[in-house]
């Protein structure tokens, strides 16, 4: 069952890897139900615990340190860090709810900016995914992802998650004046 699992895994991250030209060390993410799966997969500390649970469900991806038991091809090949979300979509949390697992996600990212219709989604990938689900338009803004495996909380990249009042980043390095 293991191996089957595994097989499975790898088929998928290949599969999102080729749908968004993605290479082996992009870190794709990891959807759970809700704040009691994020110990399965990573470590998570109290003051990044409380960071997490004053923001989710919601818009963020958090980069954290995988545990061991975490799949290589889920885990970032050399940080050994993983992306994990809350969402706070009915859809997709009746999913996670339904299979009783995570999902293996990634932001839809296509050349075509303006495609925010399931139909125009499955005719561009339909020979690429096996499904479309039509839950209604969605904001066109990726997830805010925060990299929590450092001493402070850093953005990796900007999104719909607010980051007042919950994350206090690191102030931008003073560019060298020219001399």
């Amino acid at each position: 069952m293991r191996s089957r699992a595994i097989s499975t895994i790898k088929n998928a991250v290949e599969r999102i890897g080729l749908i968004r030209g993605l290479d082996e060390k992009q870190l794709l993410s990891l959807l759970v139900r809700d704040l009691s799966e994020l110990s399965n997969f990573a470590i998570v500390d109290n003051r990044n615990y409380r960071l997490i649970k004053s923001v989710t469900p919601g818009s963020y991806v958090f980069v954290l340190q995988a545990m061991k038991e975490v799949p290589r091809r889920l885990s970032h090949p050399s940080r050994k860090t993983i992306g994990l979300r809350v969402p706070n979509h009915a859809i997709t949390l009746a999913l996670l709810e339904a299979l009783g697992q995570p999902l293996l996600g990634s932001a839809l990212i296509l050349p075509s900016d303006t495609l925010n219709n399931a139909e125009e989604i499955r005719q561009w990938l339909e020979k690429q995914i096996d499904l479309v689900i039509d839950a209604g338009a969605c904001a066109m803004e990726p997830s805010t992802v925060i990299d929590l495996t450092g001493d402070e909380p850093v953005l990796v990249r900007p999104g719909r998650g607010s980051l007042e009042p919950h994350v206090a980043l690191p102030p931008k390095a003073p560019e060298n004046p020219a001399r």
